[in-house]
């Protein structure tokens, strides 16, 4: 149950993104289409809420591979990698499909490093905080880093791949915006955090290391640490809630103070299991509350971006969706959750119905009331914009 430390996982920039596993980073691969894709995992969470964060290879019809949100660059992922280009060439292009999430622009950079030959292609609308940096001063590599055009057939990989651009989207302090790839030949879409789907068992790669599920499979800081089916389980759905609603209504969360005094009587007082720390006390009816996340492994876009981040302009957002809806795809891969989904275009248009008017809703008010209050906070203090009432156009 405890993870080994080895050189092969190390990796050396984990300050710069301080989160779990820290400097020790797992490496799952998995092939999706025999001799045509394949992704890679690693996990990534704080205080044990982990989740997959992955990464897509595809072979190109004309030799090398294609890398899409690349992880981090452990001396075990790139061994794996090499394997690949073996057979089927080298790393060709590496794509960066967000503007926003840290936890993938981080290893764009190392990543790029290791494949020199290889062009670097990246999200328009890039920025950073809290100076708003040139890309070379952020570790792209001057020289072979584009920005993904509106036009693709000005990009080297148009004979194979079709892609959309989401945004960027004006979001006061900074900015969101996503690229979703199309593969043609397997019928493929790639997206990093716009959609989702929630198992409800956990991934492979969560159970590597089982520790973080087993924490939170735990009712209170006496219990202790039990490996078993039914607790790995346990620990993985309400991982899903904490990391998708924050607080849902059925969790409430114990002050400091008291949660100190009950970590005393912890039947384990190490660091690793945070010296018996657990300010949670989840009430009956949590699995029903996973229940409605999960709704058999439902397309979703996470509450996240329907309360904070798509809203706020929802016309943009929707013209986007229907115009991925075009493509005849099969399955997607995202970037983190359970992968591949299979999946229709009319299943993708189904998951962005939030966005209609009359929409009804698609998570319980309940489960949505931390994020609500932090919507209204940010607005208050004038960080983000209110959501949209209306229409509006796309960026010019």
């Amino acid at each position: 149950m405890t993870a080994s430390t080895s050189p092969d996982r190390h990796w050396p920039y984990w300050p710069l993104l301080p989160i779990y596993p820290y400097g020790q980073r797992q490496t799952l691969r998995r092939e999706i289409i025999p001799d045509w894709i394949w992704v890679f995992e690693q996990v990534q969470g704080i205080f044990y809420v982990v989740v997959p964060i992955r990464m897509t290879v595809i072979r190109l019809e004309a030799g090398g591979l294609l890398v899409y949100a690349p992880v981090a660059p452990t001396r075990e992922c790139l061994g794996l990698l090499a394997e690949l280009s073996d057979r089927h060439g080298p790393v060709r292009y590496i794509i960066q499909p967000t503007v926003s999430g840290i936890e993938h622009k981080v290893f764009i950079g190392p990543f790029a490093r290791r494949f020199p030959q290889a062009q670097v292609w990246v999200a328009p609308g890039q920025w950073s905080f809290p100076l708003n940096l040139p890309l070379s001063w952020l570790g792209y590599p001057l020289g072979r880093t584009e920005i993904l055009p509106i036009e693709r057939a000005a990009t080297p990989f148009a004979a194979e791949f079709d892609y959309e651009i989401l945004g960027p989207l004006g979001l006061g302090l900074g900015k969101f915006g996503e690229v979703v790839f199309y593969h043609r030949r397997s019928r493929t879409l790639l997206v990093t955090d716009t959609i989702l789907s929630v198992p409800p068992d956990p991934p492979e790669v969560i159970q590597l290391n089982p520790y973080p599920l087993l924490f939170h499979a735990k009712d209170g800081p006496a219990d202790p640490i039990t490996d078993t089916p039914r607790n790995r389980q346990k620990g993985w759905q309400r991982i899903s809630l904490f990391a998708l609603y924050f607080r849902p209504q059925t969790l409430t969360t114990i002050d400091l103070g008291p949660a100190w005094a009950a970590a005393k009587g912890g039947s384990d007082r190490t660091p690793r299991n945070y010296f018996g720390l657990y300010p949670f006390a989840w009430q009956p009816g949590w699995r029903d509350t996973f229940a409605h996340l999960s709704q058999g492994e439902k397309l979703r876009v996470a509450p996240i971006l329907q309360t904070l981040i798509l809203n706020r302009q929802p016309h943009q957002v929707r013209t986007w969706a229907q115009r991925v809806a075009l493509w005849p795809f099969e399955r997607i891969i995202p970037c983190h959750f359970a992968a591949p989904l299979t999946a229709t275009p009319h299943q993708w248009r189904e998951a962005f119905q939030f966005l209609d008017p009359d929409h009804d809703p698609l998570y319980p008010p309940e489960d949505l009331a931390v994020l609500e209050d932090i919507d209204r906070s940010l607005i208050a203090l004038k960080i983000t914009p209110p959501p949209a009432k209306g229409p509006n156009l796309p960026n010019p």
